[in-house]
């Protein structure tokens, strides 16, 4: 990977990045976990993720031009989140990521993480 460009340039910007997402999501509401944490339309939740992981990825900064100041973790405290959820959650991501071609493993593995500081900074509730 080169690492004179963002994470966003590596994976291939917005195309790419809406692939993984499109991916991803089937497999957080299949999942028994965190299925019921997700509302039946899952369109909106997928263009903030897309908008989030844009600008967490070095792209534009969409999210924060859109919504203000990302602030997750506070956007994530209505729900109870576990480690078992974080950790959930990056099983998903990363079987999304082996889905869409084009990403090597060793981007995977950086995307995954890079992802999993956050996803286990928003745990707010014990196992």
């Amino acid at each position: 990977m080169n690492r004179n460009i963002s994470l966003y340039e590596a994976i291939g910007g917005a195309e790419t990045l809406r692939r993984i997402v499109e991916s991803f999501y089937p497999k957080v509401q299949a999942h028994e976990l965190l299925g019921p944490l997700f509302p039946e339309n899952i369109i909106p939740v997928m263009e903030k993720q897309i908008m989030f992981l844009t600008q967490f990825f070095g792209g534009p900064a969409l999210f924060s031009d859109e919504y203000g100041h990302p602030m997750m973790r506070a956007r994530h405290m209505p729900f109870p989140i576990t480690p078992k959820h974080a950790e959930a959650w990056l099983d998903c991501m990363k079987r999304a990521l082996q889905e869409v071609s084009g990403l090597d493993e060793e981007l995977q593995a950086y995307i995954i993480e890079r992802l999993s500081g956050p996803a286990h900074h928003f745990v707010n509730t014990p196992e």
